[in-house]
């Protein structure tokens, strides 16, 4: 690996960080404040707009997409170090510049599996930020960290799908702007495992299609993104035309997303650290307690000493797993994406949580973005897959490659 950043990403590194300071990070206590006054609303605050129009004008739209007709034309090792940044707003800025999950995954879905008429309707729109989009995977009724339990019917009648079942966390299904949800289920049910799942495009408001409701993380209610809406699919019918890639291969088609999804959520997650570690010391060095600054008590030193030490090692983890990426490609990172999303939650969590109690009360309050940081963390912990499929993940690589010990 080589650990010097490219010319090009140093600039658009410089790009961003003047735009979070001057626009972004302005931009959050009115947007908080919004939210306040508006309890009933779920989207984007009217900021976004002009906060999108600014990306657009500086050069920082669709920076993830790979493809340079389409975004950025960077490699997943030059989009991290910029991810890190937006991850200092992680409300707000990757929205703003139109890298934000689940739209991020689903376009690069429908880049790669779309149909002409599929990238016409919903992509193209997608990455202008017209609109926005989810991904209905996970169900309630079974244990959706084993995708083959997923049991949404997806069957065929004539020239229509039609769907049955229920699916939830569904992120940004409340919002007005969402226009169309990526459905997994099972349209082969005799067909062997791996095979018998499928993903369809279902327009929202499609009759029958019924948002319940939207679920919290850890009572946050995550309205800027639409919360994460609990879907009910009755008697769902949308044309043949909606299938999303091959019949039968859903989960090779959701790898697709979920792979690039995961280890940008841990790029975000380095840059969520590194605002909790700059508060942290700010406290520390304004904060006076029996007699001293607290950065001159012993505890707190050590304290932010290990968050250094410990965000450096995650943050090589998040890079190695993105160099792997490009220079071996998806399948072959996996194992390196599968530690780092272990990883990455873990440490930040801890670094959140230290700075938290370094802040005292003020650290549980909404006076700081602290609580939110930690939350989405913990949250992180088990979107994705839980950390418990990824250690299986890890576990079951090194016994099969791991080499064997000879007797002397």
């Amino acid at each position: 690996m080589d650990f010097e950043y490219s010319e090009k990403v140093q600039t658009l590194q410089a790009r961003l960080r003047s735009y979070l300071q001057e626009v972004v990070l302005p931009s959050e206590a009115a947007i908080d404040q919004y939210y306040e006054d508006h309890h009933d609303h779920w989207g984007p605050a009217p900021h976004m707009a002009g906060l999108k129009a600014q990306a657009k004008e500086r050069g920082l739209w669709n920076l993830f997409l790979p493809s340079s007709d389409l975004g950025a034309g960077l490699s997943n090792l030059e989009y991290a170090p910029l991810a890190e940044l937006t991850g200092w707003s992680p409300q707000i800025a990757p929205e703003a510049l139109n890298c934000s999950p689940p739209d991020t995954g689903n376009m690069e879905l429908l880049h790669h599996y779309g149909t002409p008429e599929q990238r016409e309707q919903w992509l193209k729109p997608l990455l202008a930020g017209d609109i926005r989009s989810c991904f209905s995977m996970t169900e309630p009724a079974v244990a959706s960290s084993d995708a083959n339990n997923i049991e949404l019917r997806i069957a065929r009648e004539g020239d229509h799908w039609v769907l049955d079942g229920r699916k939830w966390w569904s992120t940004a299904a409340l919002r007005p702007d969402t226009k169309v949800a990526m459905v997994m289920g099972v349209t082969d049910p005799d067909a062997p495992t791996g095979s018998r799942h499928s993903i369809v495009l279902v327009p929202m408001g499609t009759p029958g299609m019924t948002v319940l409701r939207s679920t919290k993380v850890l009572g946050f209610d995550d309205r800027h993104e639409g919360g994460h809406g609990v879907i009910d699919f009755k008697n769902v019918r949308v044309p043949v035309e909606n299938l999303l890639g091959p019949r039968g291969k859903g989960f090779a088609v959701a790898q697709a997303r979920l792979g690039p999804g995961r280890i940008h959520h841990c790029m975000r997650l380095v840059g969520m650290a590194e605002r909790a570690i700059a508060a942290m010391t700010s406290r520390a060095k304004s904060r006076v307690a029996f007699g001293k600054p607290l950065a001159e008590q012993g505890v707190v030193q050590q304290q932010i000493g290990d968050a250094r030490v410990r965000l450096n090692a995650a943050r090589l983890l998040v890079l190695r797993a993105a160099w792997r990426m490009d220079t071996a490609g998806n399948k072959e990172a996996r194992h390196d994406i599968a530690a780092a999303k272990i990883l990455v939650p873990q440490v930040v969590k801890k670094i959140v949580d230290d700075a938290i109690q370094i802040h005292g009360g003020g650290g549980l309050s909404q006076d700081t973005p602290l609580a939110a940081l930690y939350a989405q963390a913990r949250f992180l912990q088990i979107a994705d897959g839980p950390d418990e499929v990824h250690y299986r993940s890890v576990a079951l690589a090194e016994l099969k490659t791991a080499p064997a010990l000879k007797a002397e």
